[in-house]
């Protein structure tokens, strides 16, 4: 579905490793498993449980058959038992970028604002709401939660997602909901992005 994406870009690994694993218990169908993997291979994980998802289907196991790997699975590590990561250069500096943010609450208490902010290229959507923060604090603070994948928006402009109420922070590119958090999404120049208090 939706050009090989299966749920959304943070599900695939679960879905692509329960696909793998349990092949041999549903009818055979046709699924496109190299464009599934080509959604994968094109997405730049940045969030340790995301990556630690999706990396045993890329190599053809699951951590449902885990236990079926036995010692020989360790063998080619260091005597320590660690491996070593090479050293990346350092990056050189980057243009600024202009990103349009807005906060929108149409559920109670309406109130609908909106800034530019300029922030450095490759700057991440959390990156975008703390220059807004910086240059209107009364207006666009926020508070985050830290989540196994990465920090989740709780509250912003003092309202706060409740889960009584079943209401939340969802965020938006152009209409279109965004596929990822606030901590790896990277907005590009010129983009619109709003952060909406939605219900589910």
């Amino acid at each position: 579905r939706r050009n090989g994406m299966i749920g959304n870009i943070y599900s695939m690994g679960l879905a692509l490793q329960a696909l793998e694993t349990s092949s041999e218990f549903y009818a055979p169908r046709k699924w496109d498993r190299a464009q599934a993997f080509s959604v994968v291979y094109s997405h730049d994980y940045e969030q340790a449980m995301a990556i630690a998802q999706v990396l045993p289907p890329l190599v053809g196991k699951s951590y449902l058959n885990a236990g079926r790997w036995g010692c020989a699975a360790t063998n080619g590590m260091s005597p320590s038992g660690v491996c070593q990561v090479p050293t990346l250069p350092l990056s050189p500096l980057t243009a600024s970028i202009q990103v349009q943010f807005s906060i929108t609450n149409t559920l109670k208490n309406y109130f609908h604002y909106s800034t530019s902010v300029c922030v450095p290229d490759n700057s991440t959507l959390l990156q975008v709401m703390e220059a807004a923060r910086n240059e209107k604090p009364d207006i666009f603070c926020f508070k985050t939660e830290k989540t196994s994948w990465g920090p989740f928006v709780t509250s912003i402009h003092g309202l706060a997602g409740n889960e009584t109420e079943r209401t939340y922070w969802q965020f938006f590119s152009s209409w279109s909901p965004l596929q990822e958090g606030v901590g790896t999404y990277k907005p590009h120049d010129g983009e619109h992005i709003q952060a909406i208090f939605s219900t589910y």
